[in-house]
């Protein structure tokens, strides 16, 4: 029985946008130091971020390098990824979501958010174990930076940048502590680091799940637009590719 699975596409714009593969364009922009590659496949460490990049039309060769890359039988990501899967390739994990553009945010420095750096990330780990805002790993403070709130020296709400495109840079790992939910902290973290964005000439954009309305919904009000609808999914790579060749990862 055949396995090949198609993600729902949804059409790009017309000649298409350097958003429309954000961490192709990354890893080979701006984000180029961190990229680990194997043929046209290009990923960050597994430590900095689970984004990985395909071509925007990847053919068995691609699919044969990143199945080296990962090793059999590993789950990898396929963020954005609206193509066909190939045979043997199993879709463990696959959330509608959407793509948000600045489009008038109030951008603007808060003077109680705090630079973040590696000595944090203990804190941030943990903030992040307990809000579950999205993947954050040891070393994902590396890709840019990083805002916080604390109260009584506790880290109490986070947001940062994420991935980089030429002229863009996504807002990512925005989270709040529970007992401090609604006083706004989310926003104001948001907008310090689109101000920090802005700083250098570049725009911020950012993800988020389809279901997640409460957000859309603030993120919009902030002055965020959608861009465009997209897919987080993740597939296990099988033992052997459909054409036979083994998945032998990479030494």
């Amino acid at each position: 029985m055949s396995t090949t699975t198609t993600v729902p596409c949804v059409p790009s714009p017309a000649g298409g946008h350097i958003l429309d593969n954000p961490a192709l364009a990354s890893l080979t922009g701006p984000h180029a130091h961190f990229a680990e590659r194997r043929g046209r496949v290009l990923r960050y460490p597994p430590d900095v971020s689970p984004w990985l990049a395909l071509p925007d039309e990847p053919d068995a060769d691609d699919w044969a390098d990143l199945a080296a890359l990962a090793g059999p039988g590993a789950e990898v990501p396929l963020p954005g990824y609206r193509g066909r899967i190939p045979d043997g390739w199993e879709v463990t994990f696959h959330v509608e979501g959407v793509q948000l553009v600045d489009d008038g945010l109030a951008a603007a420095p808060d003077p109680e958010a705090v630079r973040l750096g590696p000595a944090d990330v203990p804190e941030m780990l943990d903030l992040v174990s307990r809000t579950r805002p999205g993947p954050f790993l040891p070393r994902t403070v590396e890709l840019g930076r990083y805002l916080g709130i604390r109260r009584e020296g506790a880290l109490v709400a986070m947001a940062g940048e994420r991935l980089h495109p030429p002229g863009w840079t996504e807002i990512s790992a925005v989270c709040t502590d529970p007992a401090f939910r609604g006083q706004g902290l989310a926003t104001r973290l948001i907008l310090a680091v689109a101000h920090g964005i802005r700083e250098r000439g570049e725009t911020p954009f950012l993800h988020t799940g389809a279901g997640n309305t409460n957000a859309i919904r603030l993120y919009e009000s902030l002055g965020f637009r959608l861009r465009r609808r997209t897919a987080f999914l993740a597939a296990r790579v099988p033992e052997r590719l459909a054409d036979g060749r083994e998945a032998v990862p990479v030494a």
